[in-house]
């Protein structure tokens, strides 16, 4: 995994790759331009590694969605409310945000999530129980469901 952040807060998460030159790639040119200073999220790699390990972790971190428009911020502050364990809908996002038919913005919204796991858009499946997309892929959503414990029902709250 890696990540960048901003002194506003934690900017960007790239899911485990199989080499630090793919995490590199994945988190795009705004890497080259960083620094190494770890002193604002120094326990980040550690809730992430117990998080890996099925441990139930918060991050409580402070988060730069810096760029995004408004519709994608709010799609993904109402993802954090999921709680750990449980998976939500497309369409129960939406219609928390008082936009009912956005169930297709909010899955794009999703599609673009600059913060896997620590914003948790692998909890929000489909209302009939089908994983939908990740852009870690379907195996991934499903391994950290599996992590989670919320795999094996998929109850979904619509």
């Amino acid at each position: 995994m890696g990540g960048l952040a901003s002194r506003v807060g934690l900017r960007q998460l790239v899911l485990p790759q199989p080499s630090a030159a793919a995490v590199l790639s994945l988190l795009g040119e705004p890497w080259q331009y960083a620094t190494a200073d770890d002193s604002d999220f120094s326990d980040l790699s550690q809730r992430l590694s117990r998080y890996f390990r099925g441990e139930t972790v918060s991050f409580p971190d402070a988060l730069d969605f810096g760029g995004a428009s408004p519709f994608r911020c709010a799609v993904w502050e109402a993802t954090c409310s999921i709680p750990y364990g449980q998976t939500r809908s497309y369409g129960w996002l939406a219609r928390r945000m008082g936009e009912p038919r956005a169930v297709r913005a909010v899955g794009q919204a999703l599609a673009a999530n600059p913060l896997p796991i620590v914003v948790p858009c692998h909890r929000v499946i489909a209302s009939d129980g089908r994983l939908g997309g990740y852009s870690g892929g379907i195996g991934m959503k499903k391994y950290l469901l599996i992590v989670e414990g919320s795999v094996s029902t998929f109850q979904v709250t619509s």
